[in-house]
Parts: structure tokens; C-alpha cells; sequence
């Protein structure tokens, strides 16, 4: 049976085509011979020594304008809706779960880089408007209605172009705009939150409020209890632009540009609205909050729920092909496509073999998600240049973790529906852009059955029996 996909009993070790860029062999040592300044490490170290020094800047800056004390009370008021805020887009993230490295990056992006530029920007930018009109108060209005929206809006978007840049095989899509967006935000709202609230706290110390009547409060209350989500909702537009352009071919470039500023210019327009509502009257808050804030956050939530229940859908029916091939168990697609039976995957897992092995789990689901949507761009014509590179990468990473997950997932299928059968796919030909139907990219015709099948390709599928435990020694 002929198949693009690689014969199980012949894993994809190296060697592999190389990555653009690598070398292959003695004759292509392009790391070896990189310059200095091309070497990740050098990357990682200007990386990280920016994020420092802007971090310590901005906590000098912050303290310089609340003091001491009301530098420590913003900090304990600030903190508390961050980690919902982050759990709130894990969970969203836990299809395809992303590197904690980008969303570490994307959090302190926002609460150093991008808090010290707007910071500095909109201090510069009032004092400018103020000087040339002579109108404080206008300047203040002005500054926080036109020139704050730009400026948090850009350097927010800022983080979430680097990782669509440079981190794009980890950026496949709607939800991954949306999360690295929203992590960006929360750590730029922290560290602007901890300036107001301690802000508060000190007109408060200055002028003898206290209890519900204190500036504090009422800070508090709007800003994390009204409206915790403000930040995040702003910026995860942008965020969607990105989002949607990661799904577009590589040679739409008008498309993959205009969406991402599509998105920014919605942001800082939402922001804006949210600015200026204070302009608007005793009422003018609440009034933006319920018409504007309120069915838009509802709105996004439902789009990215909607998303991630759409990429289950296409885990469920991308990754049978690898079933026929003999990569994957028949039971596989069905739980990897089910957050409920990954879940009960993982605590099998946990439950026989411990820790190591429930992690060694959550690593096979994310590789095989990741081989669906890689498979699923692949057959809608958006398949990178490194599609064959990539494919044998996963399937390597899940015939290495293969003995301990299988079990479990076939387990969690099983327990998940008992009705489940066999093998309820059925399979036409694969239609690959450009090239025909049944053609994959660069390994000409692919081959699957028309009709039902029954069991892998190579071989019967593994006996199951109720009592069956794969982990007894």
C-alpha cells in the first residue's frame, strides 16, 4: 500500500533533510561557522538582559512615583486577579499546549518592555501636548484618549509579533494568538495596576481616607474587580489578527500583514472607547462598560471556545491517517480528540508509572496535536517549506513515548465511550494544493483505502481485554 507517511518499523531517525539554515553534515557546518552575533545564545543573553534592565528601570520609575509603602500595597493588590487571568488562558491553550518559554517571555514582555515604553511615551507625549497648547487638562484628556491607546496598544503587540516571527512553528493559529496576547496584557496591566493602586494609596495617606470612601478602593474595584479583563481584551484583537494570518498561506503577504494591523487598529480603537468613557458623563463608565466591555469579552470568549472545540474536531479527523499507516493506535484519534480522555489518559498514566509517566502522556498529546494541524495546513495548501522535516520530527517524538502512552490513551478511549469501535474512519483521497488529487508534497501519489479499515496497516492491532493492565510487572 503506498503512502506518503513513513512505515512504522522504520522510524524517522536521523538523518533528516536538514532545517533551513543547518548545516548537513561536514560540508554544511553553517552553526559552526556563524558569526558571533547568530548564535542563540547570544539571542537568549540580549534577550534576557533587555527584559532585566527594563524590569529595573520600571520598578524604579514605579516606586520613584507611589513610594515605598504604596509600592508594596499595589504590588498585593495587583497580583491577585493574575494568576485567574493565566489559568483562564492556559486552559484555553491546553489543546495545543505552548512553550512556557514564549508565555514567560509574552508576561514579562508586558510587564517590563512594554510598561516602560508606554510609560515614558505618555509622559513625553502629554508634556508635549501640554506645553504647545497651554491646556493641562486637555493634554491629560488627550493623552489618555488618543496617544495611550497607540502607544500600549503597539508596544503590547509588540511581544506578539516576536514570537510570530521568530517562534513560528510554536504560532499555528487562533488560539495561540490569542493566548500569547493575553498573557502580554496581563503582565502589562500588573505592572500599570501596581502604579494606580499605589498611586491611590498615597493620595489616600495624603488626604486621610480610608475604608470604602479611599481612593484605594474605589481603584480597586474598578480596576481588578469591574474589570480584571480590560488589558487582555484589548489586546488579544490584536492577537487574532496574528492568529488568523498564522492560518494564511505563505504567499499571501497582503493578507498576513493587513490582518495583524486590522487587528491593532481594533485595539487601540476598543481602547480608546474604554479611555474616553470617562469623558462622557457621571454614567458615561458603567454605560461603555455594559454596551462595549461587557458583549465584546463575551463575544471572544465564545469565538475561542468555538476554536478550541474546532481543533479537537480536527485532531479527530486528521490523525486516523496515521492509524492506517501504523503510527497510531485505532483508539488514539478518538482520545486525543477528547480533552476529558486525555485527561483520564494522563491520571492512568499517573496512577501505574507516577509522575514521569503522566508527563511523558501530555507530551504525546501535544505532538500528536500538533501533527494534525501540520497534516491539516498541509491539505488546505498551507504547508511550509519544512512540511516533511516536521512531520518525521513529531512522529519521532510519539514513537519514542509510544509504550507509555498507548496504553493509556486506548485505556482513557475505551473508558470514554465504550461503544467506541474499532476503527470508524473512512478514507478518499488526499487532495494536496497544487499538486492533484492524492499527491503529497514531494512524495507524489498517496494511496489510502476508500472503504472502512480494520486495524493498522502493519500488522493487527494489540488484543484488549478488561482486565488487561499494560503497566502490572
Amino acid at each position: 500500500m503506498a503512502s506518503h507517511l513513513p512505515h512504522p518499523t522504520q522510524p524517522p531517525y536521523p538523518p533528516y533533510p536538514p532545517h533551513p539554515g543547518e548545516g548537513a553534515g561536514p560540508a554544511g557546518g553553517a552553526l559552526r561557522h556563524a558569526h558571533w552575533w547568530q548564535r542563540s545564545w547570544v539571542r537568549y543573553g540580549a534577550l534576557i538582559t533587555l527584559l532585566a534592565l527594563s524590569g529595573l528601570v520600571i520598578l524604579a520609575l514605579v516606586r520613584e512615583q507611589t513610594g515605598t509603602e504604596g509600592f508594596l500595597v499595589g504590588l498585593g493588590l495587583a497580583v491577585l486577579p493574575v494568576p485567574l487571568l493565566i489559568a483562564a488562558f492556559r486552559w484555553l491553550d491546553r489543546v495545543e499546549p505552548g512553550p512556557w518559554r514564549n508565555l514567560v517571555f509574552a508576561f514579562a514582555w508586558g510587564a517590563c518592555a512594554a510598561a516602560l515604553i508606554a510609560i515614558v511615551a505618555n509622559s513625553f507625549a502629554t508634556r508635549w501636548i501640554a506645553t504647545s497648547t497651554a491646556d493641562p487638562v486637555g493634554a491629560d484628556t488627550l493623552g489618555a484618549t488618543v496617544v495611550a491607546p497607540i502607544v500600549e496598544e503597539s508596544a503590547k503587540a509588540a511581544a506578539v509579533l516576536l514570537l510570530f516571527l521568530f517562534r513560528r512553528r510554536d504560532f499555528t493559529g487562533l488560539v495561540d494568538g490569542v493566548v500569547i496576547a493575553g498573557i502580554t496584557a496581563t503582565g502589562f496591566a500588573f505592572t500599570e495596576n501596581i502604579l494606580y493602586l499605589g498611586t491611590a494609596f498615597g493620595t489616600d495617606q495624603d488626604t486621610g481616607y480610608s475604608g470604602i470612601a479611599s481612593v484605594t478602593a474605589a481603584t480597586f474595584f474598578v480596576r481588578i474587580v469591574m474589570s480584571p479583563f480590560a488589558h487582555p481584551l484589548f489586546t488579544v484583537l490584536t492577537g487574532i489578527g496574528f492568529g488568523v494570518a498564522a492560518l494564511s498561506g505563505e504567499r499571501q503577504h497582503v493578507r498576513r500583514v493587513l490582518l495583524p494591523l486590522s487587528g491593532l487598529l481594533l485595539a487601540m480603537g476598543m481602547h480608546a472607547l474604554w479611555n474616553g468613557s470617562a469623558t462622557f458623563g457621571p454614567l458615561g463608565f458603567f454605560a461603555v462598560y455594559g454596551a462595549f466591555m461587557v458583549p465584546a469579552f463575551g463575544l471572544l470568549t465564545w469565538l475561542v471556545i468555538w476554536t478550541r472545540q474546532r481543533e479537537l474536531r480536527t485532531v479527530r479527523e486528521e490523525l486516523p491517517a496515521y492509524v492506517v499507516a501504523g503510527w497510531l493506535a485505532p483508539g488514539e484519534p478518538y482520545a486525543l480528540g477528547s480533552m476529558k480522555a486525555r485527561r483520564m489518559a494522563r491520571e492512568y498514566a499517573r496512577r501505574h508509572l507516577g509522575k514521569p509517566a503522566a508527563r511523558a502522556v501530555a507530551q504525546y498529546e501535544a505532538f500528536a496535536t500538533s501533527l494534525a494541524f501540520l497534516r491539516h495546513r498541509g491539505r488546505r495548501g498551507r504547508a511550509s517549506a519544512d512540511f516533511v522535516v516536521r512531520e518525521r520530527e513529531l512522529l519521532h517524538e510519539l514513537w519514542a513515548r509510544r509504550d507509555v502512552a498507548r496504553p493509556a490513551l486506548e485505556y482513557a478511549a475505551r473508558a470514554a465511550a465504550p461503544a467506541w469501535p474499532a476503527m470508524p474512519y473512512a478514507y478518499g483521497p488526499v487532495q494536496w494544493a497544487g499538486q492533484g488529487p492524492g499527491h503529497a508534497p514531494g512524495h507524489g501519489p498517496v494511496q489510502m483505502p476508500a472503504g472502512p479499515v480494520h486495524g493498522p496497516a502493519h500488522g493487527p492491532a494489540m488484543p484488549y481485554h478488561p482486565a488487561y493492565n499494560p503497566y502490572r510487572t
